[in-house]
């Protein structure tokens, strides 16, 4: 009895261990070579505010400077909701990655077999003078295709272009109705043989995943990732009090501060009653708080930080961070920018419309995130942001290293 009583304390220190390790996540750099590249743009006006993020193997350098609004002089933080645009389609990547692993679907299945309505499909040869001449489509369309941008389809579908009021890319129609348009329009080209960057054909991805799973895409992407990641604060229908202290939208100018925008064509105004949809090709609010949790799942190979596997390594490794398209069309996976051949160098990921992005290694365990909100304009920050970025990563981060570094993680 008392061996066994023995073992139970044991088991229960080194569990208590193993949890304080785990909740006291990534060292600190004690760097701060992101806050001192960006801070002279944001005291000159010319950068509202931005977060940055690097980490390599286990240190990180967490860098919050600037404003989210720069009027109320309301400071720039991890967890303020921001629109990340084209970053949600590494999300949609994730969710078909899943329904491949479990045998549910192949990336060369036809998309017929899953929507019928993409039986039959035209390619347009020409239009002119309001007459358009097509012909049958002679290749198989497949999901690989409609995730890689491979497909032919257009950009946005006509329900959605910006500048319709309520359209955009979480407005204007459902993702099956996205698809059934989509359907009935002309290609651009033979499926697989060009490349044409699409939200079109990643929501016709996200369609797919609804007719397999039974569910809305989002409530699967919900199930599946978000919750298991603890990923609370994202999701395509912020809350009130969330878009309060959202990171407000800024042109950048070459002469002068920047300037507020209150919001752009393809995201527009209301941005959580009715007429929003959710869109596999970008929608998705987070925070840079959730952001991380997602890319550093894929930098583990599909293992969250908090321990809980979304996908396995094989899977990652090679249908997420590698090319899936054919030679000569550039490196894209599903959802995700990746290389056309891996390699110790090898970084993939994505970005968004309104200048997010965040790439990762899952060779050396290293990631790289940005977060701002811009409406356009110059980015004169930029050399002296990337050489900052150079300068952490070219750091030998030993233990002795780590400790010896003065300074502090900038706020």
């Amino acid at each position: 009895m008392k061996v066994f009583t023995r073992f139970i304390v044991v088991l229960a220190v080194l569990l208590g261990c193993m949890l304080q390790l785990q909740a006291k996540g990534p060292k600190d750099s004690k760097t701060t070579f992101a806050k001192d590249a960006l801070q002279p743009y944001v005291d000159s006006g010319k950068l509202a505010g931005a977060i940055s993020v690097f980490y390599k193997d286990g240190v990180q350098e967490t860098c919050c400077v600037g404003y989210a609004d720069v009027a109320a002089k309301r400071r720039i933080k991890m967890d303020n909701v921001f629109m990340q645009c084209s970053q949600t389609k590494g999300f949609c990547g994730v969710t078909i990655a899943k329904l491949v692993e479990e045998g549910k679907i192949s990336l060369d299945d036809p998309v017929s077999k899953y929507l019928p309505e993409f039986a039959t499909l035209w390619v347009l040869d020409e239009e002119k003078d309001g007459i358009r001449t097509m012909h049958k489509a002679k290749n198989v369309l497949t999901i690989r295709m409609v995730m890689n941008h491979t497909g032919g389809f257009p950009f946005e579908i006509s329900a959605k272009q910006g500048d319709i009021k309520g359209g955009g890319w979480t407005g204007g129609a459902p993702l099956r109705q996205t698809a059934a348009i989509a359907a009935s329009s002309p290609l651009f080209f033979e499926p697989g043989t060009r490349e044409a960057y699409s939200n079109t054909g990643i929501d016709i991805g996200a369609a797919i995943v609804e007719v397999v799973t039974g569910m809305k895409w989002e409530d699967y992407l919900k199930k599946e990732v978000l919750d298991p990641l603890g990923m609370k604060s994202s999701w395509f229908w912020p809350t009130d009090r969330q878009l309060k202290n959202k990171i407000e939208l800024y042109e950048s100018r070459e002469d002068g501060p920047v300037v507020w925008v209150e919001q752009m064509a393809m995201q527009q105004k209301p941005y959580n009653d009715s007429h929003v949809f959710a869109s596999a090709g970008a929608g998705l609010w987070t925070t840079a708080s959730d952001q991380l949790k997602f890319y550093k799942m894929l930098m583990n190979l599909g293992v969250g930080d908090n321990g809980v596997r979304i996908l396995k390594e094989e899977t990652v490794k090679n249908i997420l961070a590698v090319s899936s398209r054919p030679a000569g069309m550039g490196g894209y996976s599903l959802g995700l920018v990746a290389p056309v051949e891996d390699s110790e160098d090898a970084w993939f990921g994505h970005g968004g419309a309104w200048n997010t992005n965040c790439v990762v290694n899952w060779h050396k365990k290293e990631l790289r995130l940005w977060v701002q909100q811009r409406a356009g304009g110059p980015v004169p920050w930029e050399p002296a942001y990337n050489a900052a970025a150079e300068k952490f990563f070219s750091q030998d981060f030993t233990k002795t290293g780590v400790e010896a570094y003065t300074g502090r993680t900038s706020e």
